[in-house]
């Protein structure tokens, strides 16, 4: 039988009725009479206060060796509490030490342990105040990413992981693949790996995207996302990069590069308002101990009418605002970081969409404009962080499609199908990917990303 979480207690509880709670101790203190135990099982940030009678059955052999981290299970009646700013208490009837934890040991002791050390104890660190709220808002941003698709007719396609095409036509692929390293099969008369003797009869990889795929389901039942883990063999050793990390990604068939831009809108104020809703004690958390303003700063965007400004007019703004970039400005570069906050932070002071990109700089799928310098792209750029989203208008027209993929040298072989949804009741369609990592780190205002997924992959990191 589930027992009641300490959430469900703190809440909800009746006084003066029996419960089993259950979980880990964070702390213990003694008295002559007493012990009073923090118990914690997760489900909040708060802990239930649990009072052993030292009088109890067991007292010395089982409370008392109850140390910081150990597992235990307690019996009793929830009673009011005296103390400040809990409600109510379990005072124990019965006691059971589950998993001891040797306190001499346990990397868990009673100091702040900074982010990098935590990342080497990955199977401790949710036990942390910090992880557990950190998680805690990852798995309601998750929820309300289904929910929001759900309630608007969207379909859920499952993705497949392992892809033969590129969809972002980088090349930085993980390679998947039954064959011998050292010595693998060669083209006659050549050096080439031969795949057609691999387990798929082809070159393998691990997917950068599902969107490809998510078209193929748009173009037969409208309105379609993807969500799922998304993997980068980039050697990028940064705050803001993994190797593997998980991607949300709609498409949506009869839908123009403004349609796109008013489901991002929505979708990014429903990801926010779903938290600040669900999760107030876990952000006034991230608000004292992580970046003072967050709550006000995510209220802001949840509520403000996003900016809308082509990247042409983005540049001008950039070139104009007399401010000294590390990268400099001028039209056919890719829009940075510190751009992007200038952007949102500065000039329009609430989140934007920079549209219309170059179409050297972006990728093979999207439509081209009118003039076909620029693409009919768009990134939703948000203060503190910069991009959070980006998607295209996709390119329905397949002389232009392919033509795209001769220009970006890309082989044509991998992408008949994609360029065969095209011939065959072609329409309009567009999607967007957001970084479902990237979000986490903006709910919450963790900076680095190895720290709001629970197994960070990074260039030579793959424990846990």
């Amino acid at each position: 039988m589930i027992q009641p979480s300490v959430k469900e207690l703190l809440s909800a509880g009746v006084v003066g009725q029996n419960y089993i709670a259950q979980g880990w101790v964070k702390t213990r203190r003694d008295s002559k009479e007493f012990s009073f135990i923090e118990l914690s099982d997760g489900s909040t940030y708060s802990n239930l206060q649990v009072i052993v009678s030292s009088e109890l059955e067991g007292y010395r052999e089982s409370v008392l060796e109850a140390q910081t981290g150990a597992a235990i299970e307690v019996e009793g009646v929830l009673v009011e509490s005296p103390g400040k700013g809990q409600r109510v208490e379990l005072k124990a009837e019965k006691f059971t030490l589950v998993g001891a934890c040797s306190a001499e040991n346990y990397p868990l002791q009673k100091k702040r342990h900074t982010n990098e050390f935590l990342r080497t104890i990955a199977h401790l660190r949710p036990r942390t105040n910090t992880f557990g709220a950190i998680f805690r808002i990852r798995n309601a941003a998750a929820f309300a990413v289904h929910k929001y698709f759900n309630e608007r007719g969207f379909l859920y396609v499952h993705s497949p992981i392992i892809t033969t095409s590129d969809c972002e036509g980088a090349g930085k692929m993980f390679r998947v693949s039954t064959l011998d390293a050292a010595e693998p099969p060669r083209v006659a008369g050549k050096q080439a790996v031969d795949f057609s003797k691999d387990f798929f009869a082809a070159e393998a990889s691990l997917t950068v995207s599902g969107q490809l795929e998510a078209e193929i389901f748009a173009c037969s039942m409208k309105n379609v996302y993807t969500f799922g883990p998304t993997f980068r063999a980039e050697n990028s050793n940064t705050p803001r990069h993994l190797a593997e990390f998980w991607m949300i990604e709609p498409e949506m068939a009869f839908c123009n590069l403004q349609g796109n831009m008013e489901v991002a809108e929505s979708f990014i104020k429903y990801l926010i308002s779903y938290v600040l809703e669900h999760n107030g004690e876990d952000l006034k958390f991230f608000d004292q101990w992580v970046e003072k303003g967050i709550i006000a700063s995510l209220e802001s965007v949840a509520t403000s009418n996003f900016e809308r400004m082509t990247y042409t007019d983005a540049i001008k703004a950039l070139e104009s605002s007399n401010k000294s970039f590390e990268f400099p400005v001028s039209w056919g570069m890719d829009i940075q970081t510190e751009h992007e906050r200038y952007l949102t932070e500065e000039f329009v002071g609430r989140p934007v969409f920079v549209t219309n990109y170059p179409k050297e700089i972006k990728s093979f799928y999207m439509r081209l404009d009118p003039g076909e310098k620029t693409v009919s792209a768009m990134d939703l750029l948000v203060p503190r962080l910069g991009e959070i989203i980006g998607g295209s208008q996709r390119e329905e027209r397949e002389d232009h499609l392919l033509n795209r993929i001769r220009e970006c040298n890309l082989p044509e072989a991998p992408y008949w199908w994609y360029l065969e949804l095209r011939r065959y009741g072609t329409v309009p369609h567009a999607g967007f990917g957001l970084g479902f990592e990237r979000m986490v780190m903006y709910l919450t205002g963790v900076s680095n990303i190895r720290d709001v997924i629970p197994f960070p992959r990074t260039p030579g990191t793959a424990t846990f």
